[in-house]
């Protein structure tokens, strides 16, 4: 029998791109993806199961599918997008359940991959140059997203110390960057006049999106637990990023975060109070464990940057892709009608 695999958050940009992953290794089985919403790119043989945001159903589809891995990818990392609720019910509670799934009797799993971020150290004045997996906060977490990772890294390290028999793989990636992905980083990147914190050049790190996708398939592949920082080498100035992109720089008060951060919103611009700490101190994150595990990356930092600037440009030149639209019925057809001529083996 091949891996059974249990992707949480279908729906999201990296659960759909986990799967599709998945589904081309012939060595994987059986994929099913959870969500409370439908997936946003194609998908072969993965089968799509709707869920509520505290993913309660989670139980009954680990025993009914005897699946051996979960990989849990949504964790909602900006604050812009979900309401304080919202973010609760899906990273708190939807991994509460999360864990009594993959811990119940019945349940075959055996190992588990959680995607979080490196917003878990934080960004302030006292932070060291470079986080290790094992370091400590400088200060107390002010926002609700830091907060609710911290609540989920500990349900994480309690399941992994209650099931030493399941290998549990914790990743941290640091800002994405990429030809599909949209965040606050990328969405201020694409602006005419790339917002700063007056007085402020902070050295930030990226992580490309291909990276992403590879480093959660490399633990799998590996079955290799443990917390992992994810990021490019290097860390490059603020204004060089927007230098790099081709922007210049729009410089914003340094005090009032989340004033400041309410009246951007207005104006469409979704700058969070958390990435607003990030554009006033930096982050870096220590990304030799997972090297040392044998992980190559494809990007550094400053490829990473360089290949969002040439596909921003691009999209400039060419317009927005038409994207995908999930359509049940149609899935259905392709993947069941005996009309659908299918390839041997």
């Amino acid at each position: 029998m091949g891996r059974r695999v249990l992707v949480t958050g279908l729906g999201s940009f990296w659960g759909g791109r986990v799967a599709q992953a998945l589904e081309a290794d012939p060595d994987v089985e059986v994929i099913v993806g959870l969500d409370t919403r439908e997936p946003s790119v194609p998908l072969d043989r993965t089968e799509y199961v709707r869920a509520d945001e505290g993913y309660s159903i989670l139980s009954r589809i680990v025993r009914a599918t005897q699946v051996d891995t979960i990989v849990h990818t949504f964790l909602a990392v900006d604050s812009s997008q979900v309401s304080g609720r919202q973010m609760h019910e899906t990273n708190v509670i939807g991994t509460m359940n999360l864990f009594a799934a993959a811990g119940q009797p019945e349940s075959r799993v055996r190992h588990v991959v959680v995607k979080s971020s490196t917003l878990v150290y934080g960004a302030s004045h006292a932070d060291p140059v470079w986080f290790d997996e094992d370091s400590r906060r400088s200060a107390f977490p002010r926002y609700r997203v830091e907060r609710s990772l911290l609540e989920v890294e500990g349900y994480v390290r309690d399941y992994a110390a209650d099931n030493p028999d399941v290998t549990v793989s914790l990743l941290r990636f640091s800002n994405v960057l990429g030809e599909d992905i949209v965040t606050p980083l990328t969405k201020a990147l694409e602006l005419p006049l790339v917002p700063c914190v007056f007085g402020y050049d902070p050295r930030v790190q990226f992580v490309d999106e291909v990276d992403v996708v590879r480093a959660i398939l490399f633990v799998l592949d590996n079955d290799l637990g443990g917390t992992f920082n994810v990021t490019g080498d290097g860390m490059l100035p603020w204004s060089e990023v927007a230098a790099i992109c081709g922007k210049r720089l729009l410089p914003l008060p340094p005090v009032g975060r989340i004033m400041v951060s309410s009246v951007l919103g207005r104006l469409g611009i979704d700058l969070p109070p958390e990435v607003l700490d990030l554009l006033t101190y930096g982050r870096g994150a220590d990304n030799r464990r997972l090297k040392q595990a044998g992980f190559a990356y494809r990007h550094t930092s400053a490829g990473a940057i360089h290949a969002f600037a040439e596909a921003a440009r691009l999209r400039g030149a060419v317009g927005e892709r038409v994207s995908y639209r999930y359509e049940r019925d149609v899935e259905q057809f392709f993947r069941h009608s005996p009309a659908v001529v299918r390839e041997r083996g």
